[in-house]
């Protein structure tokens, strides 16, 4: 409903239990951060309450955001981030795989002809990776690699 209404990038969308993680690239002269997220916000608890039978606050505070392109190294990190998010229900003990996650993001960075439910932009970082689209995957699963040896210190 967010992707028919403002124009922006989805770069990432991942659910789990109790919160979302976005990845979201504005578009100049369009709709800022704020008001995409209170847009997805307001109608994930309209949904929820919907189907629930309730009413009344379904958010407890406002999102965080960092800017991706103000960190010291912006592709490093947007790269790493892509995996954080995806593997946010494997950490959460809700998957064992981001790559099993029906309605994770991960694999349209994986596969060409994966399809989810939105649209999901392919951030420039990781096309700029190689130049045919399994090179970009190639290099983007040393991300995972790096990431996953990480992630074994905390398990």
């Amino acid at each position: 409903m967010c992707q028919e209404k403002y124009v922006f990038e989805l770069i990432a969308s991942e659910i789990v239990a109790n919160h979302i993680h976005l990845i979201i690239k504005t578009c100049d002269d369009n709709e800022t951060i704020s008001r995409i997220v209170q847009y997805i916000k307001a109608r994930i608890a309209e949904k929820y309450n919907k189907a629930m039978g309730q009413t009344g606050a379904f958010w407890n505070e406002r999102f965080g955001s960092s800017v991706i392109e103000e960190a010291d190294n912006p592709e490093g990190y947007l790269l790493w981030l892509l995996w954080y998010i995806g593997y946010n229900p494997v950490r959460k003990g809700l998957s064992r795989d981001p790559r099993n996650n029906d309605i994770g993001f991960i694999n349209c960075y994986l596969n060409k002809n994966n399809s989810v439910p939105f649209k999901i932009t392919l951030h420039y970082f990781f096309i700029q990776l190689g130049n045919t689209f399994e090179e970009c995957v190639q290099k983007f699963l040393l991300y995972e690699e790096a990431y996953r040896k990480r992630l074994a210190v905390y398990f």
